[in-house]
């Protein structure tokens, strides 16, 4: 997903650009610190103390400019217009967060709105087109038939939470003035790798791999996880 992100930059903003960037749900900071190495001012904003902790934590370790480059906010992604006036980003970032939130769409709204005309919102969801997949491959025959009718699955934090599909979100993002631009899918091939496991041998090629299958049909409907990119009108 890096790789897309970036490549989504690369295409919108002219080299060399230092982006205003808001990261919703941050976590412990790794997209944050990412972006803000390579020259880009970002604030982000998250509620859970144990993610903010660890982000502070890993923020501490890198050199003043840097520093300098990164604000943690807490606070709720559904509260932007609290904290921050409208226009006030080029690029939003929510990955991993709407599987928690009940309703999304004014979460997304609202994300929308902090970004300035030309801006560019990244979402990181979970499909809800392929939530059979992952038991069925694992054979779960009987977890697979009950995914077809609905909407939740449990994590692998043990919690039950929502997917959302490409049809409503791209309806979504065109109703809100931030259009859809591009989508790919993440996680093909390696959905069932155990976390925290070794990396194989041949990641330079698993990683090409997964790329490849991310941008090309029919291979990316079929993705774990939907990278969905909007561009604000």
């Amino acid at each position: 997903m890096t790789r897309q992100l970036d490549e989504q930059i690369s295409g919108r903003f002219r080299v060399g650009q230092r982006l205003r960037v808001l990261d919703v749900g941050m976590g412990q900071g790794t997209q944050a610190l990412r972006l803000a190495r390579v020259g880009h001012q970002v604030t982000g904003l998250e509620q859970d103390q144990k993610m903010i902790s660890a982000a502070r934590e890993a923020l501490s370790r890198e050199p003043d400019g840097i520093r300098s480059r990164v604000r943690i906010i807490e606070g709720d992604g559904r509260d932007t217009g609290v904290h921050f006036l409208p226009g006030s980003f080029d690029l939003v970032l929510c990955h991993g967060v709407l599987m928690y939130v009940e309703e999304p769409d004014p979460l997304v709204a609202g994300l929308a709105r902090m970004l300035a005309p030309g801006g560019l919102l990244s979402l990181l969801v979970r499909n809800g087109n392929a939530l059979a997949v992952r038991p069925g491959l694992s054979g779960d025959w009987a977890g697979a038939l009950s995914a077809f009718d609905t909407m939740t699955y449990t994590n692998r934090l043990g919690l039950e939470v929502r997917a959302d599909r490409l049809e409503s979100l791209t309806s979504t993002l065109a109703g809100i003035g931030a259009p859809l631009h591009t989508w790919y899918g993440v996680r093909i091939f390696t959905d069932l790798a155990v976390d925290g496991a070794e990396p194989p041998a041949e990641v330079e090629t698993l990683l090409a791999a997964e790329e490849r299958a991310g941008r090309t049909d029919p291979y990316r409907g079929v993705a774990a996880l939907l990278h969905l990119c909007g561009v604000r009108d």
